[in-house]
C-alpha cells in the first residue's frame, strides 16, 4: 500500500483541507504484507472520523492500511471538523464538500473508480452517521455503506444536550423543529430510500457495542430500517465506544463489502 498525506484547497469550504489516502500497490517483497492492486482505477472506501477526531485518526488508532491491502481497495480519509457531515446552519458546507466536491478532487488526484459498484463509505460515531447519510441520500453513487457505533438519531443530540452543547447542535443542525424530518434526519432519509427499487438501494451494515452509550439509538434505527425492508446487515456484541471495538469491526466491514475478488 502507498500512503498519500494530502493538502488541497476546497472551493466549497473556502479553506485549505487535509485528507489521508491509502492506495493499493502490488507488492511481493514486503515483510508480513502482500499488497494487491487491480488494473485500472481502484475501488474506494470513504472512511469517516468521529466528532473529536480528524483525517489522521483511523491510521493512528487502527491497522486500516494493513487490513485494506489484501482487497486492492483505496481508502480516502477526509477531515470535516465537528460538522456532523452537514451544511451547517452557522459554519461551512461540509455535506456539499463530502458528498460532491471531495469525490471529484480525490478522483482527479488519484486513480479512483467513480462507478457506483466500486464506491463505499464507512465511519464511526459521527462518521457512522455521515456514512449512512451518504448511502441514504446518494444511493445512485454508493453501493454499500457501514456505520460503526453511529450517532444515527439527530433527535438524541437535542435530548441529551446541555445549554452549551445545545448551542453547538443548533449551530450545526438548526432548531429541533426544522431538523427532525429534514435532510439531515436519517430516519426520514431511510423512509425516502425505501420507495426506490431494491436494486437502487445501497447495502447497509450497522454494528454497535451493547455497552455503548449510543446503543439505544442504534437499536431504534435497526428496527426502523427493518420495518422499511431496507437491505441491512446488523451485528452487535459486547463493546463500548472505543477503538478496540472499532479496530475489530472495520475488519468485518472490509470482509462484508461487495468487492470483486482480485
Amino acid at each position: 500500500m502507498a500512503l498519500a498525506q494530502t493538502s488541497f484547497f476546497s472551493d466549497v469550504l473556502g479553506l485549505s483541507c487535509s485528507m489521508n489516502v491509502i492506495l493499493p500497490q502490488q507488492t511481493k517483497r514486503q515483510i508480513g504484507l502482500e499488497g494487491k492492486a487491480a488494473d485500472g482505477r481502484f475501488p474506494v472506501l470513504y472512511l469517516l472520523h468521529g466528532l473529536s477526531d480528524d483525517h489522521s485518526i483511523w491510521l493512528r488508532r487502527t491497522s486500516i492500511e494493513r487490513y485494506a491491502a489484501q482487497y486492492g481497495l483505496a481508502v480516502v480519509m477526509p477531515a470535516v471538523a465537528r460538522s456532523f457531515y452537514t451544511d451547517m446552519k452557522v459554519g461551512h458546507r461540509y455535506w456539499t464538500f463530502v458528498s460532491e466536491e471531495l469525490p471529484e478532487i480525490a478522483g482527479a488526484l488519484f486513480p479512483l473508480s467513480d462507478r457506483r459498484e466500486d464506491t463505499f463509505a464507512a465511519g464511526l460515531s459521527m462518521g457512522g452517521y455521515g456514512a449512512f447519510k451518504l448511502g441514504l441520500a446518494c444511493p445512485d453513487r454508493f453501493a454499500a455503506v457501514a456505520s460503526l457505533s453511529g450517532g444515527l438519531d439527530i433527535r438524541g443530540r437535542y435530548d441529551r444536550a446541555g445549554v452549551v452543547a445545545l448551542a453547538e447542535v443548533e449551530s450545526i443542525l438548526g432548531k429541533r423543529e426544522e431538523a427532525v424530518g429534514g435532510p439531515n434526519d436519517l430516519f426520514a432519509l431511510a423512509e425516502q430510500l425505501s420507495s426506490l427499487p431494491k436494486a437502487r438501494q445501497p447495502l447497509l451494515y450497522q454494528c454497535c457495542g451493547t455497552e455503548d452509550f449510543l446503543y439505544g439509538e442504534n437499536v431504534a434505527f435497526r428496527e426502523h430500517a427493518r420495518s422499511l425492508g431496507l437491505p441491512l446487515t446488523y451485528e452487535e456484541g459486547p463493546g463500548e465506544h472505543e477503538w478496540g471495538y472499532w479496530d475489530a469491526q472495520i475488519r468485518r466491514v472490509l470482509e462484508w463489502l461487495p468487492l470483486q475478488q482480485l
